[in-house]
């Protein structure tokens, strides 16, 4: 049979990964892999299993929550990952739709994308072009920490959050470019928030209070979120 490979699109399916490690642990020659942010990446894994003389892969897209590349990032990086490949190259198959959900019937459905799963060839789009050749040209930079305490406060809602209000707006990276993050330290105000250029740190950033600071870097309500923010020890900062 060939192996398995269950890759988390999005920083959501590495904070569930205990909940894809059981799932693959009830699919013969299933294990868990990451397209961004998390450990083991898609690339190492397939290393991996090429290096143990494996014929054939299949990989299924997880995608659990609204923050994630679209699937098509996993064929590219798989694509990707099979042209630069020294030595044994395993065919490579992936699945043209994701696993959206962890319940139900996860065997049956898993099953079926595997069925669907269509090899790739080396033809499909490679990992850089013309567009991302430039920084963005944004206003603010807001970092948005997803480390384990962070995470543990729902961090996660509150990156939703700010997502959807920024659609909302009207914004694009070019207004403000939102990076997730490991942990950034003041953990006793999960979760933390850090906007540039200001150098301004807010903690307790519930998905109200992060829909509020979207506000305020659009220019309406900057004054309702000082008591979020969090002070700085003198003298390190200019």
């Amino acid at each position: 049979m060939d192996a398995l490979l269950l890759v988390g699109l999005s920083v959501r399916e590495v904070e569930a990964r205990g909940e894809l490690e059981r799932v693959a642990e009830a699919v013969p020659r299933a294990e868990v892999a990451f397209l961004q942010l998390g450990d083991p990446s898609l690339s190492s894994v397939l290393d991996r299993l090429a290096d143990a003389g494996v014929g054939a892969v299949v990989a299924v897209p997880v995608c659990l929550g609204p923050l994630a590349p679209g699937p098509s990032w996993l064929r590219r990086v798989a694509a990707h990952w099979w042209r630069e490949r020294l030595g044994h190259r395993p065919e490579v198959r992936v699945a043209g739709q994701v696993l959206g959900r962890l319940d139900g019937d996860v065997l049956g459905v898993l099953d079926h994308l595997r069925r669907d799963a269509r090899p790739v060839t080396g033809v499909e789009a490679g990992l850089v072009s013309a567009a991302w050749e430039e920084a963005t040209a944004h206003r603010h930079q807001l970092l948005l920490c997803r480390g384990p305490r962070c995470t543990a406060r729902r961090s996660d809602a509150t990156a939703e959050a700010v997502a959807i209000a920024l659609v909302e707006a009207g914004c694009s990276d070019d207004d403000v470019l939102v990076t997730h993050t490991g942990c950034l330290l003041p953990c006793n105000h999960a979760p933390v928030v850090v906007v540039h250029p200001d150098d301004a740190w807010y903690g307790g950033v519930t998905p109200d209070v992060g829909r509020r600071l979207v506000a305020a870097l659009l220019g309406d309500g900057a004054a309702a979120l000082a008591a979020r923010r969090l002070p700085r020890p003198p003298g390190r900062v200019p």
